[in-house]
């Protein structure tokens, strides 16, 4: 694939927060998701007690998300963005 076109993938993709795992060898996403390849990543590593106890923040953003973009949120695109 170009790079123009690489380019024009990476900005045309939301940034979104993946749950995932180190199983010692690799990081591996807990449910799929299609990621370019060499998509910019970051990783934070949390706490295993941060995992443990399901921490009141995470929750509340996640439930907040879940109720702001559901399945039936239409998707937009740049042109639908007015200046």
């Amino acid at each position: 694939m170009p790079l123009d076109a690489v380019a024009c993938t990476l900005e045309s993709m939301p940034a979104v927060t993946l749950e995932a795992h180190y199983d010692g060898e690799r990081i591996l996403l807990d449910e799929p998701f299609e990621i370019p390849a060499n998509a910019p990543l970051m990783v934070t590593v949390l706490s295993s007690s941060f995992a443990e106890r399901g921490d009141p923040w995470l929750s509340a953003a996640r439930d907040g998300l879940s109720r702001a973009y559901g399945d039936a949120e239409p998707t937009y695109t740049s042109s639908d963005v007015r200046g």
